[in-house]
């Protein structure tokens, strides 16, 4: 039982020694751990700053991503409009040059249709002169073969030219 029954020398030494400890911490380990303590403030301190100005910076950097963003959706949107805007003139061009060419074609069809017709028409009149005259060779042939025909139709065409 005497470990639980305090001694008073045990008392009076164990206080004393705590005493100058405290004493000689405080004048030796007390301004270095204050010192420690203070740097240890400060790190934080500048580490919070930084950490600060690193959001702001990355909330700054995020607002130019989003304006570089912005500004590119709507270069690629006038990009596209302009895109669009020439595929559909290159498109009415083409319409026009192909009803340009149609119509130049059409009036071409139609001219070497007229010619043709008319070449036809030539070819036939051609053909009914060459006819006629065949037809009025083998006539005249038979109606002149006898003398007394041959008088008839000239007296026949003397009286009719004299009439007119």
């Amino acid at each position: 039982m005497e470990l639980l029954t305090p001694n008073p020398g045990l008392v009076f030494w164990t206080t004393l020694t705590f005493i100058l400890l405290l004493l000689v911490l405080r004048k030796y380990a007390l301004p270095s751990i204050m010192r420690a303590l203070k740097v240890r403030e400060e790190t934080i301190s500048f580490a919070l700053e930084d950490a600060k100005r690193a959001r702001e910076e990355v909330e700054h950097l995020e607002q130019k991503k989003n304006k570089v963003l912005e500004d590119a959706r709507k270069e690629r949107d006038a990009i596209l409009a302009e895109a669009r805007e020439l595929k559909n003139r290159i498109i009415e061009e083409a319409q026009a040059a192909a009803r340009e060419e149609g119509r130049k074609l059409m009036e071409k069809v139609n001219a070497d249709i007229k010619k043709q017709k008319e070449e036809a028409l030539f070819e036939i009149r051609d053909a009914i002169g060459q006819l006629s005259l065949e037809i009025a060779e083998k006539v005249l042939k038979e109606e002149l073969a006898d003398r007394e025909k041959q008088k008839k139709v000239i007296n026949t065409y003397l009286n009719q030219m004299n009439l007119n």
